[in-house]
């Protein structure tokens, strides 16, 4: 018979503070590596490293009293992978300085310094890490973000709108999805991505047990009731509508996939992941018959390597994706070095391309190195999501972590050719101070989540329960899942 024997519980705050520290080593050794390769370079880069090192220390202080139980991974992977980031716009930001010092052409020149912008990046990120810190003070509790699942929805649509305004919306690369305010470029999808996670995991958590029930049975596959198939097309429209009013495929395909990725682990149905691929067919045949910025990138990626399409003088041609992929090549599996490459030769090299310059300086095995930390970020996420207790943190934590590792795939496979490029940008790498803040507000919902997660089922006074075989002290199992000790009664 299996007994509950009391022992304290772990916060993990001693091995997020280690991680941290390799964390923190990672970015500095960045920025070092490109300082010794530039010695002309200016020399403040010890302002970085130390912006870098105070604000993930501030903000694992802030997490031992504001999420005590939070998972001690994900801060420190997410700190690593903007280190990297901010060392590598730093690096642009070297050849941008020297492409406008020596051009002899003014417009050539303005354009370059507007390139520059490692010094706002990083400022950018230690104001994410302050909102990291004010959104656990400020939500104590996740499931108190139920409550807001349908004004989230309003301020998302009303986001979204917002890049239509005259004389403040603007268009990039052919999207409708940029606010120019204050000589400041803002993309309010960011923010709207959080927003409408929000809203999915609270009307889906209502809405589960309805969409669960299953239909007729065709073949192997479960069909869902005619009036359960009515959200999923409500939100298919809507995502249409955002395609038409923005233009912008990327964004309506990977708000699309998280709503279905959603739905999935709310019902447990594999049937709706099929629905979703065959919705996703139309949408994406719409844009392409709809924009021609859509048909040059289907072509761009069909024909890349083409001398016609590839020409440097072609506007909205392949000379990105291939200066992309030669410069991976030309990285190799050990990649030229820190500051040893040419990746500036690359258009937005530090936003739209970072993946690719990355790939140059680090090579293939460092650029794996990248996707494992980001695999393991979306991991630890989608492990908060199992271990929570509530259908709301669940599904709410499965949003978050699947948008970071959808939006990657398509960022990743864009550069790569493996799809047509859609515009996203990197999460924490690519230069873009909205982009910074929602990946760490994102971070911060994943920490709340991961610490009602972690934490304890009081009992007793008792900080955990451990699970033997028998009581007897040779047979000490894992931890109980927490999900399952709320079931247990025990005596008072």
């Amino acid at each position: 018979m299996a007994t509950i024997v009391q022992y304290p519980a772990r916060s993990g705050r001693r091995s997020e503070l280690v991680l941290l520290i390799l964390a923190i080593a990672i970015g500095v050794g960045g920025y070092l590596s490109i300082m010794v390769s530039h010695p002309e370079a200016p020399q403040v880069w010890y302002w970085y490293c130390a912006a870098i090192a105070g604000g993930g220390i501030v903000a694992h202080v802030a997490i031992r009293f504001l999420a005590p139980y939070a998972d001690p991974v994900i801060m420190p992977v997410a700190l690593a992978i903007n280190g990297i980031g901010l060392a590598m716009i730093s690096r642009l930001d070297l050849y941008y300085q020297h492409r406008a010092d020596t051009t002899g052409s003014n417009a050539i020149r303005n354009a370059m310094l507007t390139q520059v912008n490692n010094e706002r990046q990083v400022v950018f990120m230690i104001g994410s890490l302050v909102v990291v810190i004010l959104t656990l003070l400020a939500f104590r509790d996740h499931r108190s973000l139920r409550k807001f699942a349908w004004p989230a929805l309003i301020v998302a649509v009303l986001l979204m709108l917002s890049t239509k305004i005259p004389g403040l919306g603007q268009t990039v690369n052919g999207a409708d999805i940029s606010l120019r305010i204050l000589g400041l470029t803002l993309q309010p999808n960011e923010f709207a991505k959080i927003l409408l996670a929000i809203f999915f995991a609270g009307y889906l958590e209502y809405r589960r047990d309805s969409l669960a029930i299953a239909g007729k049975k065709v073949g192997f596959l479960q069909l869902p009731r005619w009036r359960d198939l009515l959200p999923i097309l409500v939100v298919w429209a809507a995502v249409m509508g955002l395609l038409v009013l923005q233009k912008d495929l990327g964004v309506a395909l990977l708000l699309f996939a998280i709503f279905v990725a959603v739905l999935y682990v709310a019902t447990d149905r594999p049937s709706w992941i099929i629905f979703g691929v065959v919705l996703m067919i139309p949408m994406a045949v719409m844009a392409y018959l709809s924009f021609t910025h859509v048909q040059e990138r289907v072509t761009n990626w069909l024909h890349a390597l083409d001398p016609n399409v590839a020409s440097p003088d072609r506007i909205g041609g392949s000379w990105q994706l291939v200066n992309a992929l030669f410069g991976m090549a030309y990285g190799g599996l050990t990649g030229t070095g820190w500051g040893l490459g040419r990746p500036g030769q690359t258009p937005l090299a530090n936003s739209d391309f970072i993946v690719s310059s990355i790939a140059e300086e680090i090579g293939l095995t460092g650029m794996l190195a990248v996707m494992l930390l980001y695999l393991i970020l979306v991991l630890r996420g989608l492990r908060a999501a199992m271990g929570v207790r509530d259908g709301f943190g669940k599904l709410l934590a499965t949003a978050l972590a699947f948008g970071i590792g959808a939006q990657l795939f398509i960022v990743a496979g864009g550069v790569t050719r493996l799809i047509p490029s859609t515009g996203l940008t990197a999460p924490f790498l690519a230069a873009g101070g909205v982009s910074c803040v929602a990946n760490w507000l994102a971070v911060a919902l994943l920490l709340r989540i991961s610490d009602s997660a972690r934490r304890p089922v009081p009992s007793n006074g008792a900080n955990g329960f451990r699970l033997t075989s028998g009581g007897s002290a040779g047979d000490a199992g894992e931890p109980l899942d927490y999900a399952a000790t709320e079931r247990v009664v025990m005596p008072q």
